[in-house]
């Protein structure tokens, strides 16, 4: 029984690294350590619909509006180190920064605890322990509506968002300095001048820090890899609107990088879907708005809100905001039944319309179409 255990509790902190180590991404050449080498080698609430690529598909959680099963990553600067953050939901102790540092920590609620301090709450998918931030001098109710956040994490679900839509994509440069890295097992980098409007492709995204937790490297047609840290959609960065001016204008989106012109242009082919209500004639797997994988039951309603080409890919991303629960999902679908693979059902399934069907699901055709499957 002990050796049973003893084997779980292994792959459960196996399982816990690849998860960090998938969000740990580098600017090739970087030097690695020789063990390094080794293991490698072994193993808002607005009025209208936002149009641009970044408005339409990165929601901005204040706080007051975190879900549960939101995921974030420890980042600490160095005044983290010394204050700390977070506390041992077991034995209230403080829990240091170094210890937790780039452990994934997933949203719980928030609440009091035993001292009736306001509190926010983490279960850590790497040692499945929980943890809490203590809010200070506050109650959550005034507190989530600021900009203070929880210090140290870095929200993922930007990461994974960023993943679908963007792998590789081109970009072009919209800002004249970016970073490569220096040293594989630390955040060291040095910054580099790059031409402005100069092609780039995506070729890894994984996190950078709390304040920018997007890392975007790209790669240009000479094989020089950089990359940029960027705040898509501000979600826990700590920072107000007006400090994204000036020198940090480059850790947005829009200061680093511009959309390919042609896969702009392209999208205006699918305008016609766009607002138009579908709904699923078979149950599929769609990703969600903070990153998750999602499972879709058969006639669930949608309405497409946006339609981004896949470079060189007959397949599009779908954007679909849900009639039942109001939160936005995304989708790789093909418009053209012409993929080859070894499944047809799973070909057929990423095929627009074998998936989809125009117009609005009632109650009465759910009835009579239950009905049908049970007299087969």
């Amino acid at each position: 029984m002990k050796k049973l255990l003893s084997i779980c509790f292994m792959m459960a902190m196996m399982g816990g690294a690849m998860a960090q180590q998938s969000y740990i991404v580098k600017t090739k050449g970087v030097k690695k350590t020789t063990e390094e080498v080794s293991q490698k080698e072994a193993a808002d609430n607005e009025t209208e619909e936002p149009k641009d690529f970044v408005g339409a598909n990165f929601k901005h959680y204040k706080l007051c509006d975190w879900e549960k099963g939101m995921r974030f990553m420890v980042i600490p600067e160095k005044y983290d180190y010394v204050v700390g953050a977070f506390r041992d939901a077991e034995t209230h102790k403080d829990v240091g920064c170094g210890k937790m540092r780039h452990k994934i920590m997933v949203y719980q609620g928030h609440g009091k605890n035993k001292d009736r301090e306001s509190i926010v709450n983490f279960k850590c998918e790497d040692d499945g322990k929980n943890y809490y931030y203590p809010i200070p001098n506050s109650e959550f109710d005034d507190y989530c509506y600021t900009k203070g956040g929880v210090p140290t994490l870095a929200f993922l679900g930007d990461v994974d968002k960023a993943r679908t839509l963007l792998m590789g994509a081109t970009l072009y440069t919209t800002a004249t300095s970016y970073c490569v890295d220096t040293d594989y097992d630390s955040d060291g980098f040095q910054e580099v001048s790059v031409p402005l409007n100069k092609k780039t492709k995506v070729v890894a995204i994984g996190v950078g820090t709390r304040k920018f937790p997007v890392k975007i490297i790209v790669e240009d047609e000479e094989g020089n890899q950089f990359f940029q840290n960027v705040a898509i959609s501000k979600t826990n960065c700590g920072m107000r609107d007006e400090e994204f001016g000036m020198t940090n204008r480059k850790h947005t989106f829009y200061g680093s990088f511009r959309l390919d012109d042609k896969k702009v242009s392209d999208a205006h082919k699918y305008d016609h879907y766009i607002g138009q209500k579908y709904y699923t004639q078979y149950a599929t797997k769609m990703t969600g708005p903070t990153g998750e994988s999602v499972s879709m039951p058969k006639n669930s309603q949608f309405t497409i809100k946006k339609i981004m080409p896949i470079d060189n890919s007959p397949y599009v991303n779908m954007t679909l905001k849900s009639a039942k629960d109001g939160f936005e999902y995304t989708k790789r679908v093909s418009f053209t039944n012409t993929q080859v693979t070894g499944d047809i059902d799973g070909r057929r399934e990423d095929y627009f319309d074998y998936l989809f069907k125009k117009g609005v699901v009632t109650v009465r055709q759910k009835v009579v179409k239950k009905m049908q499957r049970k007299r087969r």
